[in-house]
């Protein structure tokens, strides 16, 4: 994942119901509107636009059941946003340890 492409998934991510609601996925597992609603403070209509958001991002997916649209988490796109940040760690890491034996040779 290329900084371009992780920005849209670290954007929906800075929002603290978004992560709410990917937390409460992760944990519970796919969940209605309606029982993610419960308990969060929010409107279902406020909870539907931040799935939406969550959805653009390729974070979350929904399917119908019956009356009610059912929401998951898409545990691909996660590991994609992982991986960028764990090269992004190395990276440091690498800069880091080039610093170190700079500063221990002068």
């Amino acid at each position: 994942m290329r900084p371009s492409g992780a920005a849209p998934v670290f954007a929906a991510l800075g929002d603290e119901t978004r992560l709410g609601l990917v937390a409460r996925l992760s944990a519970e597992g796919p969940l209605s509107i309606a029982a993610l609603t419960a308990g969060a403070g929010v409107s279902r209509q406020a909870i539907s636009k931040h799935l939406c958001a969550l959805s653009d991002a390729g974070l979350v997916k929904s399917r119908r059941r019956g009356r009610q649209r059912i929401w998951q988490l898409e545990p691909r796109r996660l590991g994609d946003a992982r991986g960028y940040l764990d090269r992004l760690s190395a990276a440091w890491d690498t800069a880091l340890e080039r610093l170190r034996v700079h500063v221990e040779r002068a």
